[in-house]
């Protein structure tokens, strides 16, 4: 029998404490309620689509789908109507007083496997209708399951304290109407272009219309949503005009991008992503809490602005859009919980990028010179952050070189292996705090003497990042400022202290006592051939550049003294020789 008179209920304990965590502290930003309640009409009107193809009968005459925003600013009143498949009596009651059931949930664990994989339903109707209260001192639901009579309507209102009443009333339509009596301080949700706006932002790619009414005589205009989501269309269909206009209205971004990857994995895990490479760097690309990351969305409803968790830190700079079949999420749909999937798209996104930017390096270097130079410094931060790909990032890294004239003839390192010089196994290196001085350090003179490139590392980072690179095609790297040289298999001849005469090793010990604890070592160079004398720091010792940024965050770097290198050919050398000499006899 169907019951006619009012009942009331109370809300179960748990449902209490969600709607005071909503309303005080959950959600962070108010119009997101929008956001939900247009989510839950996609979501209603999913359910009649994917129900009708067995059962036609309960379109009722009508295949149309949409949604309507209607706002009566006279009477402070929001409301949000969908004709999918509404609710009977009793799930009005399941749904709407608990948070244990979910219409959406529930009726996926009815699909059998190769049904629920055509189904395109999100969401948990019964904890995103809660988001209503942030903004609405009273919230009525009137509704009428497809298929049921229009006395079996069912309305359901509540003011979120505690309790809630349920009628039988008339609805010729199916569907439901979510209508919202809004507190004082909400009253911006009133204004059309308000709502348009908020539409626009977190719903404009739900697959159905969504328009707007204002005023209780006004008719519905035109659809305020594209209701096509671009990244959900057949590459084929789409024109690179589109990409680039989507780009503009995502990225807020005036440049054209260098280079974009629209993909749609199916299988186990479905998502789409679409993802941007800027061709100019933000102003806060430097600054690591900035917010950063994906657009996210689930089922073409909006989800995240920035959503951090799809990408590492050093592919900040990547814009784009990933849209996901099933994630889990919290509550509000505004965190991502600890999910597989999460990882499993991360992974797979990280790879998109790569393939774009080697893509970019083998077919258009020119493009990807201009992104070397825009992003180039935050890119190597892989190197640490990301081992899983480190050799994929080795292939992508550029650096100035002996033989390079400018940052438009940065080299690979695979373009430095093949110009190996005969008898060269190790890839050389320079730490400068300049290009200027990295070309004029006398450290290079052995290396230009015998035609052997070396690479010129200026980045203050560096330092720090080399560390994270031992080697690349087998080659180990070399850094040509540290330690002592050998030299030999490149036509060099060592020079060891046993082939000194008497003059050269006093020479030594004259130098070493003047310095006496300021240096770890006096020897002779094998790296100069035009320069008097260089400092060395020791194999594991931290270089300058390493040194400055620990001191700059704080943190002490433990001492070491370097090791002076003097030309035994130089005519300085052999003038302190003599000084030194007559000076310190060394009876």
């Amino acid at each position: 029998m169907q019951a006619t008179e009012p009942t009331t209920h109370g809300f179960q304990a748990e449902v209490k404490q969600l709607l005071h965590l909503m309303v005080h502290s959950l959600y962070s930003n108010r119009e997101i309620f929008l956001r939900e309640l247009v989510s839950n009409a996609s979501d209603a009107n999913d359910k009649l689509r994917f129900e009708s193809l067995a059962n036609p009968q309960l379109l009722e005459g009508n295949a149309e789908l949409g949604i309507t925003v209607e706002i009566d600013p006279e009477k402070k009143l929001l409301s949000v109507t969908d004709n999918g498949i509404g609710m009977s009596r009793e799930e009005i009651v399941e749904h709407l007083g608990t948070i244990a059931h979910s219409g959406t949930a529930r009726f996926l664990a009815q699909l059998g496997d190769d049904q629920r994989r055509n189904a395109q339903l999100i969401g948990q109707f019964g904890v995103g209708f809660y988001s209503a209260f942030i903004v609405a001192r009273e919230v009525e639901v009137v509704s009428r399951r497809a298929g049921l009579s229009p006395e079996q309507g069912v309305r359901w209102a509540s003011d979120g304290q505690g309790e809630f009443t349920v009628e039988a009333c008339t609805r010729a339509d199916r569907g439901t109407s979510v209508r919202l009596t809004l507190k004082d301080d909400a009253a911006e949700y009133l204004d059309r272009f308000r709502i348009e706006g908020l539409i626009r932002k977190y719903s404009d790619h739900i697959a159905f219309p969504v328009r707007v009414r204002a005023g209780s005589r006004a008719e519905a205009g035109e659809p305020v949503n594209r209701a096509k989501a671009l990244w959900q269309r057949p590459k084929s269909e789409i024109e690179d005009g589109d990409y680039l206009e989507f780009y503009r209205h995502i990225a807020h971004d005036p440049e054209e991008p260098l280079a974009w990857s629209h993909n749609r994995v199916e299988g186990k895990r479905e998502f789409v992503s679409l993802l941007y490479l800027p061709s100019k760097a933000p102003f806060d690309l430097w600054n690591r809490e900035a917010p950063r990351g994906l657009k996210l969305y689930v089922q073409r409803v909006f989800i995240k602005d920035s959503a951090s968790e799809f990408l590492p830190l050093y592919l900040r700079f990547v814009r784009g859009v990933v849209d996901s079949a099933d994630l889990s999420l919290n509550v509000s749909r505004e965190l991502l919980q600890q999910d597989p999937n999460v990882a499993a798209i991360k992974s797979a996104l990280i790879k998109r990028v790569l393939d774009m930017l080697e893509r970019l390096a083998k077919d258009e270097p020119a493009k990807y010179a201009a992104f070397w130079k825009e992003f180039g410094s935050v890119f190597k931060e892989g190197l640490a952050e990301d081992p899983a790909n480190r050799e994929r990032i080795a292939e992508l890294l550029r650096f100035s070189s002996t033989r390079s004239e400018g940052e438009s003839e940065d080299r690979s390192l695979a373009a430095y292996v093949e110009g190996f010089a005969p008898g060269q196994e190790e890839i050389y290196y320079l730490h400068a705090d300049s290009p200027t001085a990295a070309r004029s350090s006398p450290h290079l003179e052995v290396f230009k003497d015998r035609n052997v490139e070396v690479l010129l590392l200026t980045d203050r980072l560096d330092e720090w990042l080399m560390q994270h690179l031992d080697e690349f095609r087998g080659k180990r790297f070399r850094d040509v400022a540290r330690g002592e040289l050998d030299l030999a298999k490149l036509g060099g001849e060592p020079r060891v202290e046993t082939a000194l005469d008497k003059d050269e090793r006093d020479l030594l010990k004259r130098v070493k006592r003047v310095l006496r604890s300021r240096v770890d070592e006096v020897r002779f160079s094998r790296r100069l051939s035009e320069s008097a004398a260089c400092l060395a720091i020791g194999e594991q010792d931290i270089g300058h550049s390493l040194r400055e940024l620990l001191k700059a965050a704080g943190h002490e770097a433990p001492e070491a003294l370097p090791s002076l290198e003097l030309n035994a050919r130089h005519a300085l050398v052999k003038r302190l020789n003599s000084l030194l000499a007559e000076l310190d006899p060394l009876a």
